[in-house]
This record gives structure tokens, sequence and C-alpha cells, in this order.
């Protein structure tokens, strides 16, 4: 089957949001979705997350899932507040206990903080499966960006997170703790595995310089024949020398802190302190290189 993909690019975070519909029905599911947030002042705001709403709405679907591709470094998710105004239950990859562990020290959140994805309502391992409406999904553990990263393949289509991105823009870093540029070679190699005419939908688009127009969606003849790091059989020990050097010279992304604290909690916010308000937290000499 082939779904019904629209996306919602938010050019603050270069994120691409999906809504996924079953052809034959009013079944949907929201995939990687953002909550706006100014980090110089604090404030976080829906007019993104309320831009599906407001679809999901018009178009008369039904959300039944609401799933994270990986915890995000680079934006907040709205995954709770889609679920109170449009229900669906959030999912995510198993491993995320692994990112819990790592950055619930990083934090210091203390034994309140539960480590076993308890705040997510499905954990997803390879092989599992899903359904919206009549549209199967099928999981794919494809981890090196994030020891939790999943790529859901869902009809002809296949949507990766940040494994991959546009063709002329190559790969995802992998210098984040519990990354690693040769298992991100392998999870990539088990997505270009997939039929040629498979549909990939990729989480970010950067803009190439020589390149106009933001794109989102190429196929995975196209990434094994174009994809500048990964494409035309690229060797492994050639990729991982390529990425580690260029992961080297990269700064953190600017809303890793508020994000990781965040959507380790299936993003939900830390709990209100002493005086009722919410804090997130500023690790020195923690984070980076």
């Amino acid at each position: 089957m082939t779904p019904e993909v629209t996306g919602f690019f938010d050019q603050a975070t270069n994120t691409i949001s999906y809504v996924v519909r079953d052809p034959s029905g009013s079944a949907c599911a929201v995939i990687d979705s953002v909550l706006d947030f100014d980090y110089a002042s604090g404030r976080t705001d829906t007019r993104s997350a309320d831009a599906i709403v407001d679809f999901v709405r018009d178009k008369g679907f039904e959300v039944q899932w609401l799933l994270e591709t990986h915890v995000h470094a680079d934006h907040l998710s709205a995954a709770p507040y889609l679920q109170e105004k449009l229900g669906g239950k959030i999912g995510i990859g198993e491993r995320i206990t692994v990112v819990q562990e790592t950055f619930g020290k990083v934090f210091n959140a203390g034994t309140e903080f539960q480590r076993d994805g308890s705040q997510f309502d499905q954990l997803f391992q390879e092989g599992d499966s899903l359904h919206i409406g009549q549209l199967r999904g099928d999981v794919l553990h494809t981890p090196g960006h994030t020891p939790a990263c999943l790529t859901y393949v869902i009809g002809d289509s296949a949507f990766v997170g940040d494994t991959l991105f546009m063709p002329d823009y190559g790969t995802a870093r992998c210098d984040f703790p519990g990354g690693s540029s040769a298992m991100l070679f392998d999870s990539v190699q088990k997505i270009l595995a997939l039929p040629d005419d498979t549909r990939i939908f990729v989480g970010h688009d950067y803009l190439p310089k020589d390149r106009d127009t933001y794109m989102w969606e190429s196929t995975v003849g196209e990434q094994k024949a174009r994809n500048v790091h990964v494409g035309a059989g690229r060797a492994k020990d050639d990729f991982v020398a390529m990425r580690d050097a260029r992961d080297a010279t990269l700064a953190m992304p600017k809303l890793i802190i508020p994000s990781l604290q965040v959507n380790m909690r299936a993003g939900q916010m830390p709990p209100p302190e002493d005086d009722g308000d919410v804090y997130l937290k500023v690790p020195v000499n923690k984070l980076g290189k």
C-alpha cells in the first residue's frame, strides 16, 4: 500500500514532521512532531503542532500513533500536546532506556526520573509491526546517530529520522553519546536493502548550497546511486573515516540541552520544583568537545 504522506517543515530547526494516512480510511500517524521553543526566553509555543492539529481535524483524520524515530537533540517533541488534542499512542525504540540512563546522569535527573521507557506508550524493537488502520508498518532498528534510532517502513515508504538525509547532503552525525559511525553505516545498508522504489522520507533538510528548495523525499534507488556519503558502493572504512573527521568539526546543536531533557521524558517537561515552576538544567562542561 502507498500511504498518503504530508510533510510539515519547521524552518527554525530544519525538521520535517509527517502525517501518514491509511489511503483506505481516516486512520493516521504523526511522526517526529515539533514543539516550538525560544531558548533565549525559555518560552514554548505550539504553532508548529497546531498546524498539524488543524490539518488532521480539517481532513477528519483519526490519529492512532505519535511516533518518534529517536530522542531528538535539535528540537523538542510535541507528542504530549498532540496526544491531548488528537489522541494516539506515543511510540519510540526500546533502546530509549540506554539514552535515558546516559542523559539522566548528564542532567542529574534524580531517582524520580524512571529510566525504563515507561513515559512512552509503546517501545518498539527490530521486527515489530504496527497498524495505521489497514496500513501495516514494520520497525527497523537503525542505530548509529543514537542507540535508539528506528526506521518505520510503512507501506512503500520508509521514515528514516536522522539516519539518512537527502542524497546531496548525506548522513547523520554520530558523535553523540552512544553514537557510532560504523553502526550507522550498517544501519544505512539495512535501509538500502529495501526495494529501490521505496520512498525515503528524511527527518531534516539543511539546503545544500547548490539547491534552493527544501526537499524531504527521495527513493532507495536514488540514495544508493547518489548519496554523497554512502552512495555508489562506498566502502565502510572510507565512510567511517569521513564521518568521524566531519563530526570532529561540528558544534553541538543549539537546542540540545532543552531537547534531551524533554524528549527523554516523551516530550514532557521536568517536574515542577518547590516553587511550582519548571526549570531546565544546563550542565557545565559535560557536553561537546
